[in-house]
């Protein structure tokens, strides 16, 4: 389990073929909270990486900051996880944790497209363009649930609205290299969300 962000893609060339990669920056985490069933009802641990300038934090961040030992930092996300023990305040895990790790599964905010229509958020074919359809080439049909005893629009009913901006997991990404030197790791095709989002980064549990 790390934090990273998203610096792009590339291709690199593997065995004779050309793959597709995502470059992910890896900066060294560490461990700013470790909750446990006795006190918070349930096992976790939180992470924190990247840099953030001290006077952007607020009292109660930096009292956990100060409290890990570790200066500010700006993503922090909480993992659970069965064996709490095993970590301590302010110990730093990076790229070589994920060492003889083959899959990992990476979790990011989708890039938001604003409002769509159906046609592009749920893929409707749309109405046809000949035979008296006017002007509602793209609409979505009725939105009535049947007669007028149940004449609501059903729970659930696929409609137009807002696309993308939402947690997104792709799972059993391939992880084609971990540089250490470089805070770097290479995954086999793309991960969700824009250049410089933050991703949560989790061995398989497939896989």
């Amino acid at each position: 389990m790390l934090l990273g962000k998203k610096v792009g893609m590339t291709q690199i060339f593997e065995n004779e073929k050309l793959i597709p990669v995502t470059v992910i920056e890896v900066q060294p985490n560490f461990v700013t909270q470790i909750k446990t069933v006795e006190k918070e009802g349930y096992n976790a641990v939180a992470l924190s990486a990247f840099e953030k300038r001290e006077k952007l934090v607020n009292k109660p961040e930096m009292g956990v900051f100060k409290k890990a030992g570790i200066s500010p930092k700006r993503k922090t996300h909480e993992f659970h996880v069965d064996l709490v023990d095993s970590y301590e305040l302010g110990q730093e895990i990076n790229v070589s944790s994920l060492e003889g790790v083959e899959f990992v599964d990476i979790q990011g905010i989708s890039k938001g497209k604003g409002t769509a229509g159906v046609m592009k958020r749920h893929n409707f074919g749309g109405n046809r363009a000949t035979h008296g359809v006017s002007r509602n080439h793209r609409l979505g049909g009725s939105n009535a649930g049947g007669a007028a005893s149940n004449s609501n629009v059903p729970k659930g009913k696929r409609m137009a609205g807002r696309l993308g901006n939402e947690n997104v997991t792709v799972q059993n990404l391939r992880l084609v290299k971990a540089d250490v030197e470089n805070n770097l790791i290479l995954v086999k095709g793309s991960v969700p969300g824009a250049k410089k989002g933050y991703l949560v980064i989790k061995k398989s549990i497939k896989k």
